[in-house]
C-alpha cells in the first residue's frame, strides 16, 4: 500500500503564469506520470523526470521542490482528468443504461491515460491525508456530478436518494476500476461490461428500498 504523509503534501514552489511557463510545468508533469508509471516509485527520480520533458533540473526545481510536489501534481492532473469524465455524463435524456455506459467508458477512459501509474499512485507513491479526506473539496464537487447526473437519468432534481445513489455508484465505478488497474485488465470488454449492468441496476432505482430484489442464493 501506499506510504501515508501526514498533514499537507510538498507543494509547488511557484505556479506558472505565462503559456511558455504553463507548457514546461505541464511537460514536467506528463513525463512525471511516465517515469513514475514505468519505473514505480523507487525507480522516480527528478532527473529522470527533467531528462524525458526535455528540461534542465534546474528548470524542474524552478517549480518542483521535491519529488512529493511532483507526486501531488501528477495525482492533481489525474483527478481533473476524473472530474472532466463525470462532468461530460451529467446530460439529461440518457436512460439508466446509457448513463452506466457514458459514465463508465468515461472513467475507464481517464484511467487508460497512463494505466501502469493508477497501480502505482495507489499502492506504492506516498499520499497525504487530504487525498483520503471523505470531505475534501476535488470529493465534494465529484460526488456532485454524479448526483446530478442520477437526477438527470431520473428527470427531476437533486434529492437525498439521488446523493445516496451517487455515492454508491461513484464508489462501485472506482473500485472496479482501480482493482482493473492493478490487475491490468482495465481494457477487458467483459469487466466493463459487468460493471456498466451493475451501476445500471443501481440507477435503475427511484429511492432508498426499491432496487431489484433477487432471489436468496442456496
Amino acid at each position: 500500500m501506499s506510504t501515508r504523509i501526514a498533514g499537507q503534501q510538498s507543494q509547488m514552489r511557484k505556479h506558472p503564469r505565462q503559456a511558455r511557463s504553463r507548457a514546461t510545468v505541464d511537460a514536467i508533469v506528463q513525463a512525471g506520470a511516465r517515469v513514475l508509471g514505468d519505473e514505480g516509485w523507487g525507480g522516480f527520480t527528478t532527473n529522470k523526470v527533467a531528462d524525458l520533458a526535455g528540461v534542465s533540473i534546474g528548470s524542474l526545481y524552478q517549480y518542483f521542490p521535491d519529488k512529493l510536489s511532483l507526486v501531488d501534481a501528477i495525482r492533481r492532473r489525474h483527478l481533473d482528468d476524473c472530474l472532466a469524465a463525470v462532468r461530460v455524463c451529467g446530460t439529461a435524456g440518457l436512460s439508466s443504461a446509457q448513463l452506466a455506459a457514458s459514465l463508465v467508458e468515461a472513467m475507464v477512459a481517464a484511467h487508460s491515460i497512463h494505466p501502469r501509474l493508477h497501480r502505482v499512485l495507489l499502492d506504492e507513491a506516498p499520499s497525504s491525508d487530504e487525498y483520503r479526506n471523505p470531505n475534501s473539496a476535488f470529493e465534494i464537487e465529484y460526488l456532485r456530478y454524479y448526483a446530478e447526473a442520477v437526477a438527470a437519468c431520473r428527470k427531476r432534481p437533486v434529492n437525498e436518494d439521488d446523493r445516496r445513489t451517487a455515492l454508491i455508484v461513484s464508489d462501485a465505478i472506482d473500485g472496479v476500476i482501480h482493482n482493473a488497474a492493478r490487475r491490468g485488465t482495465l481494457a477487458d470488454p467483459a469487466m466493463q461490461a459487468e460493471l456498466i449492468q451493475l451501476v445500471s441496476l443501481l440507477l435503475v432505482s427511484g429511492g432508498a428500498g426499491t432496487y431489484p430484489r433477487f432471489p436468496a442464493c442456496d
